[in-house]
């Protein structure tokens, strides 16, 4: 945690040399922790998200960051666009991504801030409760046989895009396979249909809210296993997303989670960035249920009584 903090720290303090040659980054009256800010996530990230600029804005009275959440390639497009300069997304900018934002005089500042699992769900009547990493593969090239749809969110979505890559799929065509809106709307379809497997973000579902909790009692998670894949470490043994088998990096659909910072200025975003990468950020997301970048220290003291 010590060398997270140096590091978030370095950061900063480079956006502020950037800051004096910046004239339209510094026409924003915020501070980094007061004022206003428009940034863009990655809707998948929605839940732990949500989270971090609760208890932000409930430390910071003053902050008020207006959060857009939108599909990766929206959000995206937002923030090379310059139409915001923060951004929280499921994967690292590319050379020619970062080139456009340097171009600009704002190279970007990134971190990754959370690790989150990419979870099968099942309706609780159906028996598929196991797979594997190559069976995963094969249902989603069309390989298999099988009646079953393969439901997930927008097709735009930072997930599908992890699918393809996952899979080696350039485009997913198949007749059973097919997306809805959101991920909320997979878990609901999931929680009606037992002849179908619904693949959502995992922290979509820990605490979920009121309007599609019912949903989520109604599913199970499928545990998966690398045993297909010559795995060395566990090769007959299937596991559950969870932070234990995510440190151990024993479940293998696995995301990180970035915040990147563009606003070349110790503004609001930088303090936004800040607090997420601290440790009152990294505790929230260990209360979430998926895993911080920097797991909190537990400093304890053990008094002798004689």
């Amino acid at each position: 945690m010590k060398n997270k903090a140096i590091w978030v720290s370095i950061s900063l303090l480079s956006l502020v040399g950037f800051q004096s040659c910046k004239e339209k980054v510094n026409t924003q009256n915020d501070t980094v922790n007061s004022g206003t800010i428009k940034f863009v996530a990655d809707e998948s990230c929605q839940p732990i998200v949500d989270e971090e600029a609760y208890v932000f804005e409930k430390l910071n009275p003053k902050a008020k960051p207006d959060i857009l959440y939108r599909t990766e390639n929206s959000a995206l497009r937002l923030l090379l666009n310059d139409s915001v300069r923060l951004a929280i997304l499921t994967r690292e900018l590319n050379a020619s991504e970062i080139k456009i934002l340097t171009d600009r005089t704002l190279p970007p500042v990134s971190h990754r801030f959370a690790i989150d699992a990419i979870a099968l769900i099942v309706n609780q009547a159906s028996k598929d409760t196991l797979m594997t990493v190559s069976e995963i593969k094969k249902m989603l090239n069309g390989q298999t046989k099988t009646d079953i749809n393969i439901v997930f969110d927008n097709p735009n979505s930072s997930l599908v895009r992890y699918l393809k890559e996952f899979s080696g799929n350039k485009d997913f065509k198949l007749k059973n396979i097919y997306a809805v809106k959101t991920n909320k709307e997979v878990i609901k379809y999931i929680s009606q249909h037992p002849q179908a497997i619904g693949i959502t973000g995992f922290s979509w579902l820990n605490d979920p809210d009121a309007d599609y909790a019912d949903a989520v009692k109604k599913v199970k998670i499928v545990a998966v296993a690398v045993k297909d894949e010559n795995s060395k470490d566990a090769p007959n043994q299937y596991f559950k997303p969870s932070q234990t088998t995510l440190a151990l990096k024993q479940y293998p659909l696995i995301r990180s989670l970035y915040i990147i910072n563009s606003t070349g200025k110790m503004g609001l975003g930088a303090g936004f960035a800040y607090f997420v990468l601290g440790e009152r950020g990294q505790r929230i997301i260990l209360r979430s249920g998926i895993l911080p970048d920097s797991i909190p220290q537990r400093e304890i003291n053990i008094k002798h009584s004689y």
